[in-house]
């Protein structure tokens, strides 16, 4: 097994990121099933080794840095390195009003896991993918997350307006950006992963794409080569203006 690559999901137990854990166990990877529900996250990894697919359950809060500290030292005691980390987990939050009736609060709640939790469980990670002779952290945002869509009056994603969700991406593209400079000159490559409108439960299963289709564009940044981008914000269709 420590021969073989390692990946830990975020929000593993369901939807995109079950199948990002699936296709990337097909290849022969170690799965890690991240999920704040340590029965949920054991179900997945039991339906993943249902496949065939070498995968463990690994308990982490993302909202929380201890929880995201604990479930580092568990996979240092066990492999020693980190060569995947997939910040799946999100969330679309509670509010969906206008933005001049949203509070703090409402904003604040969707960014504790959007942006707070993906700093906290990436440092946590960094020092396991240090490891890794090739490691790469794949960050999935959304094009409601791009300015340049949000600004275009003829663009569908024009007529969304969902302030703390759509900003907490944007952030999440800055973020992704600040670790790619950081990391410019080392072998690991941070990319944002696109999966489209997927049918999940953050929209209420009203997507156009099946998870399995949304996973693709993630599990092809998890195995970029030596030549592949860093910093950059891709979906299946190609770059993503920002």
């Amino acid at each position: 097994m420590l021969g073989e690559k390692i990946a830990l999901i975020t929000g593993a137990n369901k939807g995109i990121g079950f199948e990002i854990a699936r296709q990337l166990g097909e290849q022969g990877i170690v799965i890690l099933v991240g999920a704040r529900d340590e029965v949920r996250g054991k179900n997945a990894a039991d339906a993943l080794s249902g496949y065939g697919i070498l995968a463990e359950p690994l308990q982490i809060d993302v909202t929380d840095p201890i929880s995201a500290h604990d479930a580092a030292k568990q996979i240092e005691k066990g492999y020693g390195r980190l060569d995947i980390l997939v910040n799946n987990a999100g969330i679309a939050g509670h509010f969906y009003g206008p933005p001049s009736a949203a509070t703090a609060a409402d904003i604040r709640q969707v960014y504790e896991t959007n942006v707070f939790g993906v700093v906290s469980v990436t440092n946590a990670m960094l020092p396991l993918l240090r490891e890794s002779e090739a490691g790469r952290i794949v960050n999935m945002s959304s094009h409601i997350g791009s300015l340049t869509l949000n600004s275009d009056p003829d663009s569908p994603v024009a007529r969304v307006n969902l302030m703390g969700y759509q900003s907490s991406k944007t952030a999440l593209n800055a973020i992704t950006v600040a670790y790619a400079k950081e990391l410019r000159d080392t072998p690991i490559k941070v990319n944002l992963a696109l999966p489209g409108v997927v049918a999940t439960d953050i929209n209420n299963h009203r997507g156009q794409r099946t998870p399995a289709e949304g996973a693709e564009i993630a599990v092809r940044l998890a195995l970029l080569d030596e030549d592949g981008p860093s910093g950059a914000c891709l979906a299946d269709e190609g770059p993503v203006p920002w």
